[in-house]
């Protein structure tokens, strides 16, 4: 009780004595200190297209037209649409070149200069990698677990730094291309070697975070209404010590059955948040361009149902090679009509 009124009064002294120095009867106010708010980054949806295929296309003279004509530029005609930004797949040596580390910078560069964030997809293959088929690139097929670590850390470091130096950073990226049995097999397969599928995960998230550690580093893994598929595979990245950022889906309904697929889709997309607690993406979807319509609801429903997911834990929606037309590769799944131009799926997007 004696500290507490020694307290006191030196208190009333201090305000006395600040008083007298004023020249008034007022005691003199400090002014409060402002502190300023610390600026929040604006969320903002990605609606993208990977457009991995544009520059073959181009060497091959297709051109992409306006919906009334106009000779356009593709990502310029996509970013019309409303997308605002691009995937890029990355192959390590193809046999023709398409989706080599300069074939993506060029593409990149252009996305970039046109404001568009961008997702890099590597396949960690010389050519297609997806669930029927994770071969390795022929120059890391004689490799063993330590090798084959070590490549695709030096792979991925490569490539990311190719285009850092071109002043690209990449906003995402996927550490494998639809890894549902895991990658580079037989020795990443997980299903045989879950231990090994998170090895090479892990030396590829590695490699990205030491060239741009705010590049959000993406598990990727198609039909993404499987929920029992996406927890064997993330339960199994997890145990074995493997982390990641985002959890990335593939998915191709039809005009049939996508009301139920996007219903699944969002119950897996809400399990894997709650679950892993990382916000998830469709990095993959299409439909036949010959039923537009459909896809326009299909589109408008997936992006919307995305965006639902609490906390902007929705990212973002890709459409998959929605350029492709006139049967390109014997891709029907595009949003282009036969004439080069964009169908009414893509108004989704805007």
């Amino acid at each position: 009780m004696k500290l507490y009124r020694i307290v006191i009064s030196v208190m009333i002294i201090g305000i006395v004595i600040a008083c007298k120095k004023s020249g008034t009867s007022q005691p003199v106010v400090t002014p409060p200190v402002v502190i300023n708010p610390v600026d929040t980054p604006v969320f903002v949806f990605a609606k993208g297209a990977d457009v991995s295929w544009l520059t073959q296309m181009e060497s091959s003279g297709i051109k992409f037209y306006s919906t009334t004509g106009v000779q356009t530029e593709c990502m310029q005609l996509l970013k019309q649409s409303g997308m605002n930004a691009i995937r890029l797949r990355v192959w390590v040596n193809p046999a023709n070149g398409w989706n080599n580390t300069a074939d993506v910078l060029a593409k990149a560069t252009r996305a970039k200069n046109l404001g568009m964030k961008i997702l890099i997809d590597f396949h960690y293959s010389d050519s297609w990698a997806d669930p029927g088929q994770q071969n390795k690139p022929a120059a890391w097929a004689a490799m063993d677990m330590t090798a084959l670590q070590t490549a695709v850390y030096d792979h991925t470091f490569s490539v990311m730094s190719t285009l850092k130096s071109n002043g690209i950073t990449a906003e995402w990226v996927q550490v494998g291309n639809e890894t549902n049995d895991g990658m580079l097999w037989p020795d990443g397969k997980a299903s045989v070697n879950m231990a090994n599928y998170a090895k090479l995960f892990i030396a590829g998230y590695n490699a990205v975070k030491a060239v741009n550690p705010a590049s959000k580093v993406m598990v990727h893994i198609s039909n993404g209404f499987d929920n029992a598929l996406f927890r064997w595979n993330l339960d199994g990245l997890k145990s074995n010590g493997a982390t990641w950022d985002v959890t990335g889906m593939s998915l191709y309904p039809n005009a049939a059955n996508w009301t139920t697929m996007n219903a699944q889709c969002l119950t897996n997309m809400n399990d894997m948040v709650a679950r892993y607690n990382k916000p998830v993406m469709v990095c993959e979807v299409g439909m036949s361009w010959s039923d537009s319509t459909s896809c326009k609801s299909f589109l408008s429903d997936i992006i919307q149902k995305t965006k639902s997911i609490s906390g902007n834990k929705g990212l973002g929606v890709f459409y998959w090679e929605p350029e492709s037309y006139n049967n390109w590769q014997g891709y029907t799944l595009g949003a282009f009509n036969d004439a080069g131009r964009p169908t009414i799926a893509l108004s989704a997007f805007n």
